[in-house]
């Protein structure tokens, strides 16, 4: 029997012994593993990158154009020529080069305020990120949890099958003396039965607990595995007094609210580039040009003059200005403007949406870690009493003055409160957790 008890616990032993040395990934190594190799994180990580170049192009409308041309032309045939009054056949080519700088003095503050909003498109896209990386510090927090629940059912069910093994011998000693029918054998070995199968399951329940977590952190799930974290015995007393509290607190620090203010910002500064619809255009202009050609059928004795010097005497030079002034679009800067405004009242709704669904989850997450909180402490309370009673009926059980029957029920009643004391215990961590998370706490520790 010795042998079958070792047998059993193998299950549970084979793979610490398998994993001995190998990494185990602590809670804040598969949060940070998480948020740097998550795909829609990456994706928004390059959103970022997208935004600051937006704003390096809008910077770019404060500077002046600049902008150099060239430009060649072969002509030949026959020309009339005023001298003589005749027609005559000639050949040339020549050709013009030219620089011209163009700037925007003023445009109703339309560069400006595009600028502002690229700047504004940038602080938005790094809340953004911030959302999805909450999410997911959240959603790893819990599957690790999952982990470590798994893990303590686990073992208490290999305890549960051990006590089953050595009530089987147990149960053949006085069956053998007589002092017990076959019957009582024959369900003790069933009861053995049932907690062994219990062994198998609690096992398939971790390792299905790991491989979605190693799924979640985007690691492979063979000979994965993770560190024990030491939650002990979490208090049942409420970390805050109200979820007002919680959510006040959320209003400062929860990046959903700042997009959703960012958004009123941008709305506002949209309005201002629909006004420039309204105010005039001034523009000016710089630019330097000159001019080159050659006769390609010269008389004998005569030259064209050489290029540089064709550069030089044809050189001038040019200024000038263009005012556009707005006088009637087809009430199109009148739509412009009124759309404008009813986006800003959409983000002002959106931005109350936003509040009001961060209330909601907060209250409703203040209520469940209320009832973790009271389902926790009715848990342990169970759990000591069924201990106490599970120790006396072995008392009974051993000298004979209970039935296998009604030992049987008291264990069972003991492995349901350990159960239901595991479950209650990390459920309320998370919702703990959960509680942390939205008033700006630290929830990775």
């Amino acid at each position: 029997m010795k042998n079958s008890k070792l047998i059993l616990l193998s299950a549970f032993l084979l793979g610490t012994t398998f994993s001995f040395g190998q990494k185990k990934w602590t809670l804040k190594e598969a949060v940070d593993h998480a948020l740097a190799n998550n795909i829609t994180i990456k994706q928004n990580k390059l959103s970022v990158e997208i935004a600051e170049k937006d704003v390096k192009s809008n910077k770019a409308n404060f500077l002046p154009s600049v902008s150099a041309n060239t430009g060649g032309n072969l002509n030949f045939g026959s020309t009339f020529d005023p001298v003589s009054n005749n027609r005559v056949g000639t050949s040339t080519f020549g050709g013009s080069l030219g620089v011209g700088v163009g700037y925007t003095v003023f445009n109703g503050f339309r560069n400006l305020n595009t600028y502002k909003q690229a700047k504004l498109g940038v602080e938005s896209s790094k809340l953004d990120l911030s959302v999805i990386e909450n999410d997911i510090s959240l959603q790893v927090v819990n599957t690790y949890l999952n982990v470590l629940f798994a893990k303590e059912n686990l073992e208490v069910a290999i305890v549960q099958a051990d006590i089953s093994k050595n009530q089987i011998k147990r149960a053949e000693a006085q069956y053998e003396a007589g002092s017990i029918p076959e019957g009582d054998l024959l369900n003790v070995r069933s009861t053995a039965a049932n907690d062994a199968q219990n062994v198998v399951t609690q096992e398939n329940g971790l390792n299905i607990a790991l491989l979605q977590l190693a799924q979640l952190i985007q690691v492979p799930y063979e000979n994965f595995d993770v560190a024990i974290v030491e939650v002990g015995s979490p208090s049942a007393a409420m970390l805050y007094s109200s979820s007002n509290e919680v959510y006040q607190k959320a209003l400062t620090n929860r990046p959903e609210i700042e997009r959703a203010k960012l958004s009123i910002e941008n709305a506002k500064l949209g309005i201002e580039i629909a006004k420039s619809g309204y105010y005039p255009t001034i523009s000016t202009n710089a630019n330097v040009g000159t001019n080159y050609g050659f006769l390609l059928d010269l008389p004998t004795g005569v030259s064209n003059p050489d290029f540089l010097t064709q550069l030089d005497n044809n050189l001038g030079y040019g200024l000038g200005f263009s005012v556009s002034i707005p006088i009637f679009s087809g009430f199109r800067n009148d739509a412009s403007v009124e759309r404008s405004k009813i986006q800003k009242l959409i983000t002002e709704n959106n931005l109350e949406n936003e509040k009001l669904r961060l209330q909601q989850t907060i209250e409703q997450a203040y209520l469940d870690a209320r009832a973790a909180a009271k389902t926790y402490e009715a848990a342990t309370v169970s759990l000591k009493a069924q201990r106490e009673a599970f120790k006396n009926a072995k008392v009974s059980f051993d000298y004979g003055s209970m039935t296998q029957f009604d030992y049987d029920q008291v264990r069972n009643r003991l492995v349901n409160a350990e159960s239901a004391a595991i479950r209650a215990k990390y459920d309320y961590v998370f919702r703990t957790k959960v509680l942390k998370f939205f008033y700006g706490e630290n929830i990775i520790d």
